[in-house]
């Protein structure tokens, strides 16, 4: 079991609030992302769940237990961090048990562990090697491992794939997700990088300034964000957000259309000129400079035969506007 209950949860520095109060339900068995620019509170948050910072305020639950005071240890919950953390004079072997041993765990129970979690990442044939002689993957991997023997009731991932590259972070990010799938136990990952939060999570929980902005899955948070936080943050290509007279046209404050809803046709209602074109094979993105409507980014097909100067008139898809008031909430309907 894996529940975490958060109520009015507040977590103040002096006189700074980094959460201000936070209320949330995690269910067992999910994998929630909490996502949000720098500083906006969401390693704080992972780490008052892990115990490893005191709440100033507020209740936290989990499996209904009250563990707002509870140390660390005493939580069932396994963290991984940015930094591997692991022992470079010990084996992957005795780096996964480590935890094992420390409890005093009888040895062949240890074992057992190891080579469960061993086998589940693909580490069995580098059990006996440093950690000095593994790529930054297979570290990163050790170091889930040494969550995974532990079999907690939820694991924290706090921004584990950001000391890799780009295509380990790709490969890693469906490890995880499959690691997910495969031991059913909830999982709380934090991460800067939306496209990580859009292609691994359940549910989403987006972050601004130690406040939840908006909770939901992946594609409600796409297709219906609450505000134009949530709007500009989600997706990439962010969505386009238009003031001035267009957006007062539309009954609104903000208007937002993402790049893939602007379609180049001739009968467009928005003319502009492409700045620079982003050819990227499948897709090709313009940035098209649309007069008073500022810097438009359009999504179109890698084919397109466009340059830097073109003339071209964009037509917004039906039904694919989005609308915001003056205090940045949206319009429904």
């Amino acid at each position: 079991m894996g529940k975490i209950t958060l109520q009015s949860v507040r977590k103040s520095f002096g006189d700074v609030h980094v959460i201000p109060g936070i209320d949330l339900e995690i269910n067992d068995g999910e994998f929630v992302v909490f996502v949000g620019p720098s500083g906006c509170g969401k390693s704080t948050l992972l780490r008052l769940i892990a115990g490893l910072e005191d709440i100033s305020a507020g209740s936290i639950a989990i499996d209904g237990l009250d563990a707002t005071h509870l140390p660390p240890a005493k939580r069932g919950l396994a963290m991984v961090f940015q930094s591997y953390a692991l022992y470079p004079h010990m084996s992957v072997r005795k780096n996964i048990a480590f935890p094992l041993k420390m409890a005093g765990m009888d040895p062949a129970e240890q074992e057992r562990r190891v080579t469960h979690a061993a086998n589940i990442l693909n580490l069995t044939n580098y059990l006996e090697r440093r950690p000095g002689q593994l790529s930054g993957g297979q570290r990163q991997r050790v170091a889930i491992g040494r969550a995974i023997v532990r079999e907690p009731s939820a694991f924290l991932f706090d921004e584990p794939l950001s000391n890799l590259d780009a295509a380990l972070r790709v490969s890693m990010r469906q490890e995880i997700s499959e690691l997910h799938q495969s031991l059913k136990t909830t999982m709380i990952y934090v991460t800067h990088d939306q496209v990580e939060a859009m292609t691994m999570a359940d549910k989403i929980v987006v972050l601004n300034a130690g406040r939840i902005e908006q909770v939901g899955s992946p594609l409600t948070l796409y297709h219906q964000p609450d505000n134009v936080f949530v709007a500009g943050f989600i997706g990439s290509p962010k969505m386009n957000l238009i003031t001035g007279p267009t957006a007062a046209a539309h009954g609104c404050h903000t208007l937002g259309i993402r790049p893939e809803h602007l379609d180049i046709r001739a009968d467009g209602i928005w003319e502009g000129r492409v700045g620079l074109a982003e050819h990227l094979g499948s897709d090709t993105f313009l940035k098209v400079d649309a007069g008073a409507l500022g810097t438009l980014t359009v999504r179109a097909t890698g084919e397109v035969g466009l340059r830097h100067g073109d003339v071209v008139r964009l037509a917004p898809q039906e039904g694919r506007l989005h609308r915001f008031d003056q205090d940045g909430k949206a319009i429904r309907g």
